[in-house]
């Protein structure tokens, strides 16, 4: 069991029991998955460039990631039905936990000029869904390696009811999210 997960069961659950209120621990929010989503745009007909993102985001998240296709072809967007678009990655139970810890203990503090996360990020089904810029703030992608720098979605779904519950759950777990910008 992973550091993080013990430190959720032993501390945060009481922790948020008494800030939100909670009478059952079952209530309590908890993290369910993390979707990791790298958008290849025009680099998504070219095989190298695939195969460079899914070697980059396998390092991340720790297991190999899928090659996502489009569902519909839209002329506008010169996408073409059944051509890839991008690669993502779908971390559950410890994969999760540790991806949590690397994130916020190493990863956000290396980005530049980084003033925190937006707390506007909690959409309505009470998940939080930010955007990293550059994917080489992860120490165990190889800065020399990378053919090119790109940006990474990062979503966490969580088992809250309501917004504050989100927002008292990432802050438990040391979330630098900037509570004045909204």
């Amino acid at each position: 069991m992973t550091r993080l997960k013990t430190t959720y069961e032993k501390d945060i659950i009481a922790k948020l029991m008494s800030k939100l209120s909670l009478k059952n621990k079952h209530d309590v929010p908890k993290f369910e998955k993390i979707i990791l989503n790298m958008g290849l745009g025009e680099d998504a007909s070219d095989g190298k460039k695939i195969k460079s993102s899914v070697e980059d985001l396998a390092l991340i998240a720790g297991q190999k990631p899928v090659i996502t296709k489009f569902k519909k072809s839209i002329s506008n967007f010169k996408t073409r039905k059944g051509a890839n678009a991008g690669v993502k990655v779908t971390l559950r139970s410890n994969k999760m936990y540790e991806f949590i810890d690397r994130l916020v203990n190493i990863a956000l503090p290396r980005i530049k000029d980084f003033r925190g996360l937006s707390s506007k990020g909690i959409d309505n089904s009470n998940n939080y869904s930010f955007g990293i810029k550059e994917h080489i703030v992860f120490p165990e992608v190889n800065f020399d390696k990378v053919d090119k720098i790109r940006g990474l979605d990062v979503t966490i779904v969580t088992s809250s009811k309501n917004k504050k519950g989100t927002f008292e759950l990432l802050k438990e777990f040391n979330f630098p999210i900037n509570e004045g910008k909204k």
